[in-house]
């Protein structure tokens, strides 16, 4: 990404109905890399907002007995009310009935249609009402249905204006196979040049009145509406100046992000760019799609009822902790699954148990042994030397992990680092230390351990801003320092905390105790009188048949759950990949022999099971610590997965 500036945008949310996890993930993931961006001091802009044309809208509008216009003014409230709640960052939130927008759509059709890039025919094709999409006979599925949402469609023969997207084609292979940035993660590139080896059509960019009135009116034909997509795409950069506001267009575009679904990946993939490219407008620097939250294996639909309501989410267990559930289990691009008892467990193990726990330790220890003042430290030994490693290498990833959008992975690095911090006061034990009046090496343990906390606070602050200000001001920082902490500044070794009076806190994060099954009632019946001892002889004792192991031998085989979060080919090796796994906190790197069966992006995100004790070997050149589990046979080889959710790190047997 470009170092001078960040533009990220999220896509610009329906208002037919109120937003649902999938508008809060989007947008919070936009929201933390805005914080991140601007806590290294990068300029950033960052952009949201709502789509408020179309036949959906005017249909919820007609359901909810209300004009457009007002539905429009009904639903935008419950997005930026939310917003509000999950404490969303955005610089500007758009409205593509805001009139500014409306001018720079009409601009922009006028001048495609004056250099006859959009023409007037004749069209018959399949509808999607839901989709707003047209699609042609042999894109059905099971005869009628649409392949997006596979609803029925309608055909409609109708007069309508088309983009001449199709002169546009071999440009625009060309442009994504030059561009590896362009489309990201790589295999979504793939999906969209799998679809441009079709001939590409023109795209119908009108709606006539009679059937559709709500929306941007033709400016060349004012019996016509504009395409809803057509409409929606130009807010990102009629929300940044283009045709307003020229000094603003060149400071923020071309965009750094635009964060998308994968569902809406042929919109932005091949109409939009198509667009830009007749407007004589710079590309984005990057469409990134990410998956979808699932139920189980279900993708999240109001149809099935499965749709987690974020605003119940966080009333239950505090915004904070929902925004850090979803940056940190689903890896970006992935398809990650939400449950409730994924969210407790990583809640009560991150956060409550790691986080939590060293706070408190660090805070009762130094409000009791040096009346809440911050103690100079001494000079460091081994264990300090490491620590302060530990949380140097949080520092010196992140930014990477932010370049990469491996954020899963940046914050489990910082998460690795506060449980090196437990560690740490295990081992060093300053209650010991206090005990036996070594007042000198208490000081620096308690310095080290609240110096720890304060980076780590730090990096974690553009996820959760509210609890890691409080963390901070439990250390002693005020202002800024505590509100909007420099990440740029980490790499200081300056010491920011010694003389600072600790705040008591109570818990930061409250454990979540899981409701207890009710016992049952034990039966009421007389024990059984026990059998009479007679004096037997005992059995001769019996030799082991071949082949089998004793209960001894088989515990010596230490099997546990590992969470692969990287994973790519070796190259010049065909059936070689190479993992990075986390096993209980330790990240371990591993090689499995199963490329000729699972894609790099197949295998990320899983929960496996590795031989945790097996001596590391090196394969094709690269170590490899541990073995996962797989069984294979004539049709095929499957890694042994953990049904539902489990932690990394959990022992098997």
């Amino acid at each position: 990404m470009n170092d001078k500036k960040f533009y990220v945008s999220t896509p610009i949310y329906y208002v037919n109905d109120k937003p649902h996890i999938g508008h809060a993930y989007t947008t919070i993931l936009a929201d933390v890399l805005a914080r991140y961006h601007r806590r290294l001091d990068i300029p950033t802009f960052f952009l949201t907002g709502t789509d408020e044309h179309g036949q959906k809208v005017q249909k919820a509008a007609d359901e909810h007995r209300m004009t457009p216009q007002e539905q429009c003014d009904t639903t935008v409230v419950r997005f930026k009310e939310l917003w509000k709640k999950l404490d969303i960052s955005n610089d500007h939130f758009i409205r593509t009935t805001d009139p500014e927008h409306k001018k720079v759509v009409q601009a922009i059709l006028q001048n495609l249609f004056d250099r006859d890039l959009i023409y007037k025919a004749e069209y018959e094709g399949h509808y999607c009402v839901p989709c707003e999409r047209f699609f042609t006979a042999k894109d059905l599925v099971e005869g009628n249905l649409c392949p997006e949402c596979r609803r029925p469609t309608n055909n409609i023969v109708e007069s309508n204006y088309f983009f001449r997207m199709s002169n546009y084609q071999e440009w625009l292979i060309d442009y994504i196979n030059t561009h590896p940035d362009f489309i990201q993660p790589a295999f979504r590139a793939n999906e969209t040049l799998g679809f441009l080896k079709q001939p590409l059509s023109d795209l119908c960019i009108s709606r006539p009145k009679s059937r559709l009135a709500w929306g941007i009116e033709l400016p060349f034909d004012n019996d016509y509406v504009c395409y809803v997509w057509f409409d929606a795409l130009i807010n990102y950069i009629s929300g940044v100046g283009y045709m307003t506001d020229e000094e603003k267009f060149k400071k923020w575009w071309p965009v750094s992000y635009h964060l998308i679904g994968k569902d809406i990946l042929t919109t932005h993939t091949v109409y939009w760019p198509t667009m830009l490219k007749a407007m004589g407008v710079e590309m984005p620097q990057s469409i990134f799609a990410h998956g979808w939250w699932l139920t189980g294996r279900e993708k999240m639909s109001k149809s099935l009822g499965n749709v987690v309501n974020p605003m119940e989410m966080c009333d239950r267990y505090g915004v904070d902790a929902f925004r850090y559930f979803l940056m940190a289990e689903m890896p970006l691009g992935q398809d990650a699954s939400f449950t409730e008892e994924a969210f407790v467990t990583r809640y009560n193990s991150d956060l409550a148990n790691d986080l939590g726990n060293l706070l408190s330790r660090v805070v009762k220890m130094t409000l009791r042994q040096t009346n809440g003042v911050i103690p100079q430290p001494e000079a460091y030994g081994e264990d300090e030397k490491d620590l302060m490693a530990e949380i140097d290498r949080a520092v010196a990833e992140l930014p990477q992990m932010l370049d990469e959008m491996k954020l899963n992975r940046g914050l489990e690095v910082v998460m690795q680092a506060i449980r090196a911090g437990n560690r740490y006061m295990e081992k060093t034990a300053p209650w010991t230390l206090a005990k036996k009046g070594e007042t000198g090496r208490l000081n620096t343990v308690l310095y080290c351990s609240a110096e720890l906390l304060r980076k780590a606070a730090t990096l974690l602050h553009p996820v959760m801003p509210h609890k890691m200000t409080e963390l901070l001001e439990a250390l002693g920082m005020t202002g800024e320092a505590a509100a909007n902490p420099d990440i740029a500044q980490l790499n200081d070794d300056k010491n920011v905390l010694s003389g600072l009076k600790m705040n008591d806190i109570l818990a930061l994060f409250l454990r979540i105790q899981a409701e207890e099954p009710a016992a049952k009632p034990l039966p009421q019946e007389k024990p059984a009188k026990p059998a009479k001892q007679e004096n037997k002889p005992q059995a001769a004792k019996t030799e082991m048949p071949e082949g089998l192991i004793t209960i001894d031998e088989f515990f010596r085989t230490q099997l546990k759950t590992a969470k692969v979060m990287e994973a790519e080919r070796v190259e010049g090796a065909d059936k070689l990949l190479k993992l990075q796994i986390d096993v209980g906190g330790e990240m371990r790197q591993l090689v499995a022999g199963v490329a000729q069966y699972y894609a790099p992006e197949q295998i990320l995100g899983k929960t496996i099971v590795i031989v945790a004790n097996l001596k590391p070997a090196k394969i094709r050149g690269i170590e490899s610590q541990g073995m996962l589990l797989a069984a294979k046979n004539a049709d095929g080889l499957k890694i042994v997965t953990i049904d539902g959710n489990m932690p990394s790190g959990i022992s098997i047997g």
